[in-house]
């Protein structure tokens, strides 16, 4: 996995200044490294009898699909609010300035099922320990593992994950 490092792009001062993005753009539109990285995760969920892969917008999306098809399971979306068109459940979470909330379909999981949350990033976590709360909340469903493309070590996203298992393709 070290290899794909190499195709990661950053983008200097994005979203805004100070900040170094890392762009998987690269990674996506290279369809040896995406197929690498989709069969990489695919063979280490198989055999753990995942119902769902949850996805959180807008990246996420695409590894939560590619995932879930290679596994056989269901995909499930989870987003900021007034996009998801059913009755959602929601969580709010604390910004560095604010809030911020997700929303999920009240129908999207089943309590007990078997899931992998997926995002492209783990920065800071915020997202996605909302999102676990919200998974737990509503559902009770098991979370096996909170997966990653990229994680981003210096901002210490796995402190306000502890209780989770986490992997990581890669860190920076």
């Amino acid at each position: 996995m070290e290899a794909l490092k190499q195709i990661i792009r950053d983008i200097p001062d994005f979203p805004k200044k100070g900040i170094i993005f890392k762009d998987i753009a690269p990674l996506l539109g290279d369809p040896v490294q995406f197929t690498t990285v989709v069969d990489h995760l695919k063979e280490r969920y198989t055999g753990k009898k995942i119902d769902h892969v949850v996805g959180i917008e807008a990246r996420g999306f695409i590894f939560a699909a590619t995932l879930a098809y290679a596994l056989g399971a269901g995909c499930v979306m989870v987003r900021k609010p007034g996009k998801l068109p059913y009755k959602t459940f929601q969580q709010t979470y604390d910004l560095e300035y604010g809030t911020d909330t997700v929303e999920i379909h009240q129908d999207a999981l089943k309590e007990g099922g078997r899931v992998v949350v997926i995002d492209d990033v783990l920065a800071t976590g915020g997202t996605m320990a909302a999102t676990v709360d919200l998974i737990r909340e509503n559902f009770k469903a098991e979370i096996v593992e909170a997966a990653f493309i990229i994680e981003l070590t210096f901002l210490n996203g796995r402190d306000k994950l502890k209780d989770l298992p986490l992997y990581s393709v890669m860190e920076f």
